[in-house]
C-alpha cells in the first residue's frame, strides 16, 4: 500500500523531472536517487544523513555531488534549506499537503511539534483575508528550550 508520503514524494520526483527537463538538464540516476531521499523525508536531513541512506541503499555518490543536487531541488523550489545553527545545513522538502507548527531551539536546535487548535484554520483566514489562496503554511517559533534555559539560568547562578 502507497503511503501519503510516497505519493506526496513520487509527485514531487515527477516536478523535479519536469523542471530539469524543461531546463535541458540530465535526470541522472544520482539526481534521482538524491531527490527521491531528500523528498521523501519526513524530517529535515543533512547532506551527511542524504549520503548515509544512500549507501544503506548500495553505492553512494559523494558528499558534494549530493550538495549540488539538493542546491538545483532549492533552485525548483522543492526544498528549502534550514539553519539550527547544528554547524551545518539541513534540507527540508516542500510539499503542497504538508502544513507544520514547530517550536525550534536556537541553542541546540531541538525541534518540537507545536500544537495549537485552530491554528491552520486561523493561517487560512489570515491568507484569505489578504487574498491569498491557503496551501500550505508553516510557522517556526524560535526561542530556548527548557533543558537549555535550565542549563543557562545554572550557569548564570553559578558565576553569582
Amino acid at each position: 500500500m502507497t503511503t501519503p508520503l510516497e505519493l506526496a514524494r513520487d509527485e514531487s520526483l515527477n516536478r523535479f523531472r519536469s523542471w530539469l527537463r524543461a531546463r535541458s538538464l540530465p535526470a541522472t540516476p544520482q539526481r534521482v536517487a538524491i531527490a527521491t531521499v531528500v523528498l521523501g523525508a519526513d524530517h529535515p536531513l543533512s547532506a551527511e544523513e542524504v549520503v548515509d541512506a544512500l549507501r544503506a541503499k548500495g553505492p553512494a555518490p559523494g558528499t558534494a555531488t549530493v550538495y549540488r543536487t539538493i542546491d538545483v531541488l532549492i533552485q525548483c523550489g522543492l526544498v528549502v534549506e534550514e539553519d539550527r545553527h547544528e554547524g551545518f545545513r539541513r534540507f527540508q522538502p516542500v510539499r503542497d499537503d504538508v502544513s507544520t507548527e514547530e517550536l525550534l531551539c536556537t541553542a541546540c536546535g531541538h525541534v518540537a511539534t507545536l500544537t495549537v487548535d485552530g491554528l491552520a484554520s486561523d493561517a487560512a483566514a489570515a491568507a484569505r483575508k489578504a487574498g491569498f489562496v491557503s496551501v500550505r503554511h508553516r510557522l517556526v517559533v524560535y526561542g530556548m528550550c527548557a533543558a537549555c534555559r535550565a542549563l543557562r539560568e545554572s550557569q548564570t547562578n553559578e558565576a553569582l
